[in-house]
């Protein structure tokens, strides 16, 4: 079946990057000129998805006006004949059918997909974390796509990480399939020690769930933080029918985090058609000073 809705949560406080986030969501940080979120949702749209779902916590609604039409800039931009700019601005309310839905309390990564449940219904989704940016040329959404459509399973995208940290993730038990792609059988929400992961891989930003997940969320219990964990609904499928992990291409920036955030605007400003040049000519000047 073909997928073509997806999920981002974006209801977190965004406590790790303070004081930035204080009023504004760190999904609204920008990477050189445009906020992470729209980099989340133009990576849905490569992936062939049509319709997604935001969900939002309170305080949030200058995302929604984001993704929204502005008449009045659009109407003075194109009176002073900024053409370009106008196409650009135009552009983002047109990118996909974007819909919101608010989580009432910070319960965790399970509760905030389980308000999509309405908007789901039945089929297949993705599911991308808001505060996850992967770019690359392929995108990390359609790695997933594809081998769901390939298997018929729900897929993680996943990396390995140092088995010191893995505490601070989950872990991965996997089969390996073929290239880089794996059959994933059992998985936990950061183990207590490292002795107690099954592998160093963990899933980073991005799934693909049937519909029957929604199921198992109505019946899941609190687990890590006290919160319900995504996690603890998709070992369930992995430990019953068995998922699918993709060890994925693709650059992947922490935007809860103050230097995944300083990585990605610098790695992006270098590739920027408009500043790129400009910039590594800084870089390299100012490399001379450290």
């Amino acid at each position: 079946m073909k997928i073509t809705k997806a999920v981002i949560p974006a209801a977190g406080l965004g406590t790790r990057v303070l004081p930035a986030t204080k009023a504004m969501p760190k999904e609204m940080l920008t990477i050189v000129d445009k906020p992470a979120i729209q980099y989340i949702v133009e990576e849905a749209v490569a992936s062939g998805i049509t319709d997604i779902c935001i969900i939002l916590s309170r305080g949030k609604g200058v995302v929604e006006d984001h993704f929204d039409a502005s008449p009045e800039l659009e109407q003075k931009l194109e009176a002073s004949g900024k053409t370009e700019v106008l196409e650009t601005v135009r552009a983002i309310s047109k990118l996909a059918n974007i819909t919101y839905v608010r989580q009432p309390a910070p319960l965790g990564l399970g509760h905030a997909v389980n308000c999509a449940k309405s908007f789901v219904g039945k089929d297949p989704f993705a599911v991308l974390y808001g505060d996850d940016v992967i770019m690359g040329d392929y995108p990390c959404c359609k790695q997933l796509v594809d081998q769901y459509e390939k298997y018929g399973l729900g897929c993680v995208c996943m990396k390995e990480v140092p088995f010191e940290q893995v505490t601070r993730y989950s872990s991965l038990k996997v089969d390996h399939l073929e290239n880089n792609v794996y059959k994933v059988t059992d998985m936990v929400e950061k183990p207590a020690t490292p002795e107690l992961a099954f592998s160093n891989f963990s899933i980073l930003g991005r799934c693909v769930l049937p519909g029957e997940i929604f199921d198992i969320l109505a019946d899941l219990p609190r687990g890590a933080g006290g919160e319900y964990q995504l996690t603890d609904a998709m070992k369930i499928l992995a430990t019953t029918q068995g998922m699918i992990g993709v060890d994925f291409v693709g650059t992947r920036y922490d935007m809860g985090n103050k230097l995944g955030i300083m990585q990605a605007s610098v790695e992006t400003a270098l590739k920027h058609p408009e500043i790129g040049e400009g910039f590594r000519a800084y870089l390299k000047e100012l490399a001379k000073s450290l």
